[in-house]
């Protein structure tokens, strides 16, 4: 029986970092949007925006998941598997923001997965 490229409990913690790190991008663009975008004279607003701080909570959660990865696997899988928060992240922009995807766009998205796809094959010895 062939082994897993990778235990459950760390393809569980990408999914988790994943997830936050999504959730966090999108809590700032929502963020953004309700304080009319990002200049100077708006960082006030944004250093107070529930939207923003919430987002930033986040992010420093999905650091700490992130350094329990890196604990566990090497770099050069961890951080490729990673790259599909690119691939989340279009499907939220179409389906959060209501953006238009383009088609080349959609073509970078199968050849990431693509590329995590080799990335994750198991190592023959």
């Amino acid at each position: 029986m062939p082994k897993p490229f990778l235990a459950w409990d760390s393809l569980l913690l990408i999914a988790i970092n994943i997830t936050l790190l999504l959730a966090g991008q999108t809590l700032w663009k929502i963020g953004l949007q309700k304080i009319g975008g990002f200049s100077l004279a708006h960082l006030p607003a944004a250093a107070f925006s529930p939207w923003i701080v919430a987002g930033l909570v986040l992010y420093v959660i999905a650091t700490g998941v992130w350094f329990l990865i890196l604990s566990r696997i090497d770099f050069s899988l961890a951080y490729p598997l990673q790259s599909l928060a690119f691939v989340f992240g279009v499907f939220l922009g179409w389906l959060v923001f209501q953006e238009t995807i383009p088609w080349t766009r959609w073509v970078g998205v199968a050849v990431i997965i693509f590329g995590v796809y080799l990335v994750a094959l198991p190592v023959r010895q």
